[in-house]
């Protein structure tokens, strides 16, 4: 990662990669597409039945590509700006540039939008012609589509999915509009200059599509269509603003990955439309044998959430919902495995029923239960949102996971310990293992939260929540101090990725800083170099934990591997293999900076910190730290922290809070006063005034 100059948040290359894959996305909550391609998916519409269900394609008219008939080889270049949310394509010809730019607009976000521009550089009067080329035909291989009557100069199809996900369930339908395209387009003898725009509507009735349409022409009429997106998405990045001082490479990674998670996210204010939850890799990707066909795994919960939790907590909720409302499938598939309660599968899409192609995930990898409450448990500890779990789901939800795993453990006579067998860790190169650290351990997690939150809420906490949380076995070798991942395991098995380092973050088993230290050194070894892209942030966050800045920054620089240039678009695996624009990946990375770099840790008491970086950053800024209805900012560099409260809720009202240091002092946080003190550990919590 080397020193260099530069915006850290515009990307631009004078060519594309060869892997049309590695193309940048172009994305918000409802609509998502890759810049030159045929098809766009939209939110929570699949096709295909249980494994086979995947994102329905949808013809795509944004997909074209200009040319220039004639000019001698013109310069071109490409361009992502993550400042503004916009892929854009120039080309410099004598006498004029030709730019288009595409965009997801965010704030309406059932309308994706491009234009094409044309400008004289010169005098001259001759026309200027550009081409477009568009592989467009309205037709998709998963909707049954039926042209209808134009609408205000667009033409208009619409349709549902052809196969639903469960027999008899629903088959969602697509309704959409959109700008017809010329073959060409041309700046007369006498014009300086225009701009033509274009527009696609895509929503799940005709009222909306015909709605947002009809919204954004009157912004193109307006003048403002670009500018009214780049505005909606100028200010989610000034609310969630992480800025360092350090290489360039990293700057830019941090950019990259803030631009493509944060289009993942519903708008502040956008309506109130069900969010559909977010897959590995996003919504421009997950057509049949693409990116795990779009489903939603653990990926979501336990790599990106955490991130979103912290910086828009609104969003958070979102996706929270998103289970709740999937919630009758993850009880079926425990009805269906002989279990009680609600078992969250591990591919989820619109039901919350298994549709992982492959049985043996399904039915072993059942961390993904406890996952799903960690993240609850977090937005709890971080909002105090009661309403989450009073009147929206959220209670059922956490009383359906502890119900399933009391039901999933066993009584161990001769150990006098509850065990849970039969399973595959997050180390998916072992399967059927018995006690499964992590599965453990997040099973425990998810019963303490369950009786936590049922007296919080006074309600009755069933006596067996807590003896079972206390009596579960999470393996621990006495003799060398560390966890073995299940039942068995040897020391020096291979490991696909991060998993008993999980333990101690996210999960914050309580251990010591000596068996903190023995579970990174016996598992970095043995963690497979080819594994998938997020497992180094989590050692990085460990040794970042113990202040170990050497060992933390080449586990963070194994990252870079997974990032393609030149448009930051993370692989899964670094050889190019598995999903691509990575969210998991970008999700691990950024827990780095905004967990392992501030130190914070998310608990019941308080907003822990405990600053570390490496020395080649002098200054951490993350603007929009959301606590307890409080934004923060937070300043931090190796000789002081400083924090403001820059923003408050009103309703509900904002929970005062001050900031608690190692060495006892307190200090209240008040919003627009700024206070700063020598860098050490502390917490953020409530004010008791």
């Amino acid at each position: 990662m080397a020193d260099g100059q530069g915006d850290p948040g515009v990307f631009t290359a004078t060519a594309l990669p060869g892997d049309p894959r590695l193309l940048p996305t172009v994305t918000n909550a409802f609509l998502g597409t890759r810049a030159f391609r045929d098809i766009l998916h939209a939110a929570g519409v699949y096709s295909g039945a249980a494994g086979d269900t995947h994102r329905a394609d949808v013809p795509s008219p944004l997909g074209l590509r200009m040319a220039a008939p004639g000019a001698p080889s013109p310069a071109e270049s490409f361009t992502l700006n993550t400042w503004t949310g916009t892929f854009s394509h120039t080309i410099q010809s004598p006498g004029y540039t030709a730019t288009h730019q595409l965009y997801a607009h965010h704030s309406l976000v059932h309308l994706m939008a491009f234009s094409i521009t044309l400008r004289r550089l010169d005098g001259s009067t001759h026309p200027v012609t550009v081409q477009l080329q568009s592989l467009f035909v309205p037709q998709s291989q998963d909707l049954d589509l039926t042209p209808g009557p134009d609408f205000q100069g667009a033409h208009y199809i619409y349709g549902r999915t052809l196969v639903p996900e469960v027999e008899g369930g629903p088959r969602p339908t697509v309704h959409m509009l959109w700008t017809p395209i010329p073959e060409s387009l041309t700046l007369d003898g006498e014009e300086r200059e225009r701009c033509w725009e274009f527009l696609t509507a895509v929503a799940g009735s005709e009222e909306e599509a015909k709605r947002s349409y009809g919204a954004g022409l009157a912004l193109v009429a307006a003048g403002s269509l670009h500018r009214s997106h780049v505005r909606a998405w100028a200010a989610l990045r000034r609310g969630c603003s992480v800025e360092l001082d350090g290489p360039l490479a990293l700057r830019q990674a941090l950019h990259g990955c803030l631009y493509y998670l944060l289009s993942a996210i519903p708008p502040r204010d956008g309506p109130g439309a069900p969010f559909h939850g977010i897959s590995p890799g996003g919504l421009s990707n997950g057509t049949r044998g693409e990116d795990y066909w779009g489903h939603v795994f653990w990926d979501q919960d336990t790599w990106m959430f955490p991130n979103i939790l912290l910086l828009r907590p609104g969003a958070a909720r979102a996706v929270l919902q998103y289970r709740v409302r999937t919630l009758e499938g993850a009880r079926r598939n425990a009805r269906d495995q002989g279990y009680e309660g609600a078992k969250f599968p591990w591919e989820s899409a619109a039901t919350g029923r298994e549709v992982c192609p492959e049985e043996i995930y399904g039915a072993q990898e059942i961390h993904v239960t406890g996952d799903v409450l960690v993240a609850f448990e977090q937005y709890y500890c971080t909002t105090q949102d009661q309403k989450l779990f009073r009147e929206d789901g959220g209670w059922e939800l956490v009383e359906a996971v502890a119900r399933y795993w009391c039901s999933r453990m066993e009584w161990s006579e001769e150990e006098q310990l509850y065990h849970i067998r039969g399973v595959m860790p997050p180390d998916e190169y072992h399967s059927r293992v018995d006690n499964s650290a992590y599965t453990n351990a997040v099973a425990r997690r998810s019963l303490n939260f369950a009786a936590d939150l049922a007296r919080d809420l006074q309600l009755p906490v069933p006596e067996e929540w807590e003896d079972r949380a206390r009596k579960i076995k999470v393996p621990f070798d006495e003799e060398r101090k560390y966890h073995p991942e299940y039942d068995g395991y040897s020391p020096g098995e291979p490991v696909k990725q991060a998993d008993v380092v999980l333990l101690g973050f996210p999960l914050m088993h309580p251990m010591s800083a000596e068996v903190r230290r023995n579970d990174l050194e016996m598992y970095e070894p043995v963690t497979d170099p080819a594994g998938p892209a997020m497992t180094w942030s989590m050692f990085a966050v460990g040794w970042l934990e113990l202040k170990e800045l050497q060992r933390a920054r080449s586990q963070l620089e194994k990252c870079f591997s997974n990032i393609t240039e030149p448009f930051k678009v993370w692989v899964e695996n670094s050889d190019g293999s598995g999903a691509v624009n990575f969210l998991t990946g970008m999700g691990g990375f950024l827990q780095v900076v905004l967990f392992g770099f501030t130190g914070f840790r998310i608990t019941r008491s308080g907003l822990l910190f405990d600053p570390a970086f490496p020395d080649d950053i002098t200054k951490l800024n993350v603007s929009g730290v959301s606590y307890l209805g409080n934004k923060l900012e937070v300043t931090i560099t190796t000789e002081e922290i400083r924090m403001e409260v820059t923003e408050t809720s009103r309703d509900p009202p904002a929970a005062p809070l001050e900031a608690v240091l190692e060495s006892g002092q307190r200090l209240p946080l008040w919003e627009g006063r700024s206070v700063s003190f020598p860098t050490a550990p502390g917490r953020i919590q409530r004010s008791p005034s």
